[in-house]
């Protein structure tokens, strides 16, 4: 009898919670309802188009609600048939009454198995013409970037769209015999195209208002002459001609502000002429000797030293050319050269930077290299190093290998000279790495705890010490081994003796 009780009031308890959020759904569908069509339509422009459409489904008032929207966002990465999503754009743009169009974006990056279906096809320049006459002002195009072959031309009413003010292209075919007026774009990016020099210095000219442009996986061109107001500049893995890697890519800039390099150095190596403009530089670059995977017969005897002095000149003017900046962004390349560098005597220039921002892995030979640098830095507030997930010395040929042997004879204490950081107020470390911490200990995350230490000695006007760990569940340990692992190092932290009695060290965790 209890049971059946039991089983009607669970029942009646069921059906109550079912009507109440009937009630709550119908509630809110009538307060979504009740919104303006003007900040109804504003809200669809923000979804995918697919989306946007499918929104006339919900009843008679939303039937034609999203034909005003002034955002395209088209993407085939649901689609098997590139015949239906052709159709589905060809519907929506015939459909749309807006009298103009903010952003259009087109990607194309799920053709793979289907290239031949886009070739010398006139749709998408059906769609960007129409896009050019509703006088867009945001285009990005992702084309295939696995496909060789999947390249595509812009129409020509998209040279010489005068509304256009941000500009991302994949796999452009660029045409040197048409003229280019793009005289409000700020921002332009390329990825996978090529571009010799003639053409870096048309597209520069034709773009006055230009203020920022990212370069990414292009290649031919081997200078960037930038008499205009550039602002910022981004480059990434790009190839020189010379695939032997002898080539330098020479950047004068004179006005530029920001420059962002990343990449290969192997693939690229930069030459800055002049970038006396410049507040923030970042130089994040990856590399590997020339001589790591051939045979021992191919290898001439002074190719790999004479490799690695390159490196290290390329470095050493680096160093004298951004000595002005404010903000400094490096990598574990260019803190290990920093290493290599002091370990020959070399005096390192002295430089004006603020901010110092690192992008590495926890080596001996890096903490070294930071050490190092820091003593080049007597106006420094602000240090940020982020932990990333690398592999260290699988790949160092046995020149660089010579090197970074001797760390492990070298006393940390002793390495650093004067270190005395006057100005050093804020310091953050954050711990978002793919390895367990028992692969750390090995490459030597214990010069961490002693770089802290050595920065709670000696950073007299030191404020702030943030420690922070990605929450996650190592999979090869199956425990939140780094969270732990650094929970651990702030609490040593606050039991270490520090010169100033201000200093706040906090200890977070980010999902």
């Amino acid at each position: 009898m209890a049971s059946r009780k039991n089983l009607s009031r669970r029942s009646s308890d069921s059906f109550i919670l079912s009507k109440k959020r009937k009630i709550e759904n119908e509630t809110l569908e009538d307060c979504i309802s009740e919104l303006p069509d003007g900040f109804l339509i504003q809200m669809l422009s923000l979804l995918p188009t697919k989306d946007a459409v499918a929104s006339s489904l919900l009843s008679k008032r939303w039937r034609n609600l999203w034909t005003p929207i002034h955002s395209f966002y088209f993407s085939n990465a649901n689609y098997i048939d590139v015949r239906k999503f052709k159709s589905f754009v060809d519907n929506a743009l015939i459909h749309s009454t807006s009298t103009e169009i903010k952003k259009f974006v087109l990607d194309l990056r799920t053709t793979l198995w289907q290239p031949k279906l886009w070739i010398s096809d006139s749709k998408i320049s059906q769609w960007i013409d129409f896009a050019v006459g509703k006088e867009v002002q945001d285009v990005a195009i992702y084309a295939q970037p696995y496909h060789s072959h999947f390249s595509y031309e812009l129409p020509q009413s998209m040279y010489t769209c005068s509304s256009l003010i941000t500009l991302t292209l994949t796999n452009w075919v660029f045409h040197k015999r048409l003229n280019i007026a793009w005289n409000s774009l700020k921002s332009l990016t390329l990825h996978l195209t090529s571009l010799d020099d003639d053409d870096v210095v048309k597209l520069l000219s034709s773009c006055p208002a230009l203020e920022a442009m990212e370069l990414s996986s292009c290649d031919k061109f081997r200078s960037l002459k930038i008499t205009s107001n550039l602002k910022r500049l981004t480059l990434s893995n790009h190839l020189l001609p010379d695939v032997q890697g002898n080539e330098v890519l020479e950047i004068d800039a004179p006005h530029l502000k920001h420059l962002d390099i990343s990449g290969d150095l192997g693939e690229l190596k930069c030459r800055l002429v002049n970038v006396s403009s410049l507040v923030i530089a970042s130089l994040t670059f990856r590399d590997m000797c020339i001589t790591v995977g051939k045979r021992e017969s191919e290898i001439d005897e002074d190719e790999c030293p004479s490799y690695h002095e390159a490196t290290r000149n390329l470095v050493l003017d680096y160093l004298e050319k951004l000595s002005n900046v404010t903000e400094l962004i490096i990598g574990s390349w260019f803190a290990e050269v920093v290493f290599m560098l002091r370990l020959e005597s070399v005096i390192l220039p002295k430089l004006r930077c603020k901010c110092l921002t690192l992008k590495l892995g926890v080596s001996k030979s890096n903490m070294y290299g930071i050490a190092s640098l820091l003593q080049n830095l007597p106006r420094l507030e602000s240090l940020n190093i982020h932990i990333k997930s690398e592999i260290y010395n699988d790949s160092s040929c046995e020149h660089v290998q010579s090197y970074l042997d001797k760390v492990n004879d070298i006393n940390f204490w002793r390495w650093i000279q004067n270190p005395l950081f006057p100005n050093l107020k804020n310091v953050k470390i954050v711990g978002c790495v793919g390895e367990c911490i028992r692969m750390w200990s090995r490459m030597g995350f214990c010069k961490l705890f002693k770089f802290l230490k050595f920065l709670l000695k000696n950073a007299k006007a030191l404020q702030k010490l943030v420690i922070v760990a990605e929450r996650r569940t190592c999979i090869f340990c199956s425990e939140s081994c780094v969270s732990r692992h650094l929970l651990k190092l702030a609490e040593k932290m606050l039991s270490t003796p520090r010169s100033s009695g201000n200093l706040v060290i906090s200890y977070q965790e980010i999902a």
